[in-house]
C-alpha cells in the first residue's frame, strides 16, 4: 500500500528518507511486484527495451530505453517531455514491462514511444525536489485566482514538470468552464507554461488518496487502474439498503467494491425462481418479501399479513409454481416448509468454557486474613477458652476437693510482686496485718 507521504508529496517519502527511490515498492502508489526479476532470459534473447516510469501519484507512462542503460526498479531517470524533460522513477523493467504494455496499452507502438534521456544527476534531483516543494503554494494561489474570476471549478492538484518549465493543473467541474483568462493570469503569475486537465471525481480521489469506510486505503489509489461503471442494481442484487451515505465513497459516487462480489450473486440467483410470481394457495395468495442467498431461502407472506413470513427453498417454490400452472393449489405454504435440524455440538463443557461467569473470580479482591488477637470472636479470654477444653475443666468438681495445681499457680501470680491484701494500704497498716 502506498503511504500517505507518497500520496501527498509525490513519491518523496519522509519515513525511509530515500526520496522516493526505494526499490522495495512498498512506498509507491499502484506498485507492481516484479516476480520475474530472478528469472534469467534464454540464450540469445535481448532484454525488453520498454520501461514503465512512475511520476507524481498514480501517473505512469512507458518509455523506450534506446541507449541501453542498465536500469533497475527505483532508479531516477530523465525522460523526454513536451517541452523539455521530466523526472520520474522506474517502476517496471524487463519482461514484466512487456506484460504491462499488453495489459494497459494495447495499441502501443514501441518505435514511436518517447525515450529515456539519461539517469538523473544530482542537479536534476535537486531541481525535481524544488518543483515538488512549490506545488502546494501554487495550488492555493491558483484557487484564489479561480475564485476571483467566479469560475465554477475545483483545482485539486498541481504537478510541476521536472525542469520547472511547465505546470499541470488538475481540476473537476460539473459543467464546461471557460478558463482562458485564468490561464493568462497563471502564466503571468508563475512565469511558465500552464496546462489545464479536467478529471473526474474518481480520478481526483485516486490522486489525493485517503482511507475508506473499511479502514483500508482507497482501492483506486493503491491497485485499481480502471474505473468501471457502478449502478444501483449491484446494490439491489446484493440486497443492500439503498442509502446514499453508505453506498457512496469519498468521491461521491457509488463504491467500486460493489462490483467485486456481483458476479457471485448473479450466478447464485440463477438457481432461484422469479420473485414477481405470486404463489396461489387455498388459504390466500402469497407474495415474495425477501431472499437469503446464503441460506438459499425465499420468504413469502400472505396477502393481508396473516401468518407472518414463511421461508421456502427455491425447489419448493418451483414445485408450487408448477402446481399453480396446472390449476392446482396447495392447502397452505406451511406444508412445504423444511424443518431445520440443529446439530448439537460434539464436545463436552469439561472446563467451563461456555460459562458466562467463568471470569468473575479473577476480578474479586482477596480479603486479608486478620491476625488472631487476645480475645476470640465470642468475647471470652483465650486462656479461659483453652482451660475449658482441658480434661480438668470439662470434669465436674467434687465438693471439698482441692483445686488443681495450675489454678494455685495462677492465684500466686500478682503483677509487680504486689502482696495480697488491700493494694492502697500504707506500710504501717500492712505491718499490723
Amino acid at each position: 500500500m502506498g503511504c500517505s507521504n507518497c500520496s501527498s508529496e509525490g513519491g518523496t517519502p519522509r519515513g525511509c528518507k530515500n526520496n522516493g527511490t526505494c526499490s522495495s515498492g512498498g512506498c509507491n502508489k499502484l506498485e507492481v511486484y516484479d516476480w520475474l526479476a530472478n528469472i534469467a532470459l534464454p540464450n540469445g534473447q535481448t532484454a525488453y527495451d520498454i520501461v514503465e516510469v512512475r511520476f507524481k501519484n498514480s501517473r505512469k507512462s512507458f518509455f523506450r530505453n534506446a541507449k541501453g542503460f542498465s536500469l533497475q526498479v527505483g532508479d531516477v531517470v530523465a525522460v523526454e517531455a513536451s517541452p523539455g524533460y521530466d523526472i520520474g522513477v522506474v517502476s517496471v523493467v524487463g519482461e514484466l514491462a512487456r506484460i504491462q504494455v499488453k495489459k494497459k496499452a494495447s495499441g502501443f507502438k514501441p518505435m514511436e514511444a518517447k525515450k529515456i534521456l539519461r539517469i538523473a544527476t544530482q542537479d536534476d534531483i535537486d531541481k525535481w525536489v524544488k518543483a515538488r516543494s512549490l506545488e502546494k503554494e501554487v495550488m492555493y494561489v491558483s484557487r484564489t485566482l479561480a475564485v476571483n474570476l467566479n469560475l465554477e471549478m475545483k483545482i485539486s492538484d498541481v504537478e510541476y514538470q521536472g525542469d520547472l518549465s511547465k505546470a499541470t493543473f488538475y481540476y473537476t467541474a460539473e459543467t464546461r468552464v471557460d478558463f482562458r483568462q485564468l490561464i493568462k493570469d497563471m502564466s503571468e503569475k508563475f512565469k511558465g507554461r500552464v496546462e489545464m486537465r479536467q478529471i473526474g471525481s474518481r480520478q481526483e480521489a485516486s490522486r489525493l488518496g485517503g482511507i475508506g469506510s473499511c479502514g483500508r486505503e482507497l482501492c483506486c489509489s493503491t491497485w485499481l487502474t480502471d474505473f468501471r461503471s457502478v449502478s444501483t442494481s449491484a446494490a439491489r442484487y446484493q440486497q443492500l439498503s439503498l442509502n446514499p451515505q453508505k453506498l457512496a465513497g469519498q468521491c461521491g459516487k457509488l463504491k467500486c467494491c460493489l462490483n467485486y462480489e456481483l458476479d457471485m450473486y448473479l450466478d447464485a440467483f440463477k438457481a432461484f425462481p422469479k420473485s414477481d410470481v405470486k404463489l396461489q394457495t387455498e388459504k390466500a395468495n402469497a407474495y415474495h418479501v425477501k431472499t437469503d442467498v446464503f441460506k438459499r431461502q425465499m420468504f413469502y407472506g400472505y396477502e393481508g399479513g396473516v401468518g407472518g413470513l414463511i421461508p421456502l427453498t427455491p425447489e419448493r417454490v418451483k414445485e408450487i409454481i408448477k402446481m399453480n400452472s396446472e390449476g392446482k393449489k396447495p392447502k397452505e405454504l406451511n406444508e412445504y416448509v423444511m424443518e431445520v435440524v440443529v446439530k448439537e455440538p460434539d464436545y463436552d463443557n469439561v472446563v467451563g468454557q461456555d460459562s458466562l461467569n467463568r471470569f468473575e473470580h479473577a476480578f474479586k479482591t482477596k480479603k486479608k486474613k486478620k491476625k488472631p488477637g487476645n480475645r476470640p470472636a465470642d468475647g471470652q479470654p483465650r486462656a479461659q477458652q483453652q482451660n475449658q477444653n482441658t480434661p480438668q475443666a470439662q470434669a465436674p468438681r467434687v465438693e471439698g476437693e482441692m483445686p488443681p495445681a495450675s489454678a494455685n499457680k495462677r492465684r500466686n501470680k500478682r503483677p509487680n510482686n504486689r502482696p495480697r491484701g488491700n493494694p492502697n494500704a500504707t506500710n504501717n497498716e500492712k505491718k499490723e496485718e
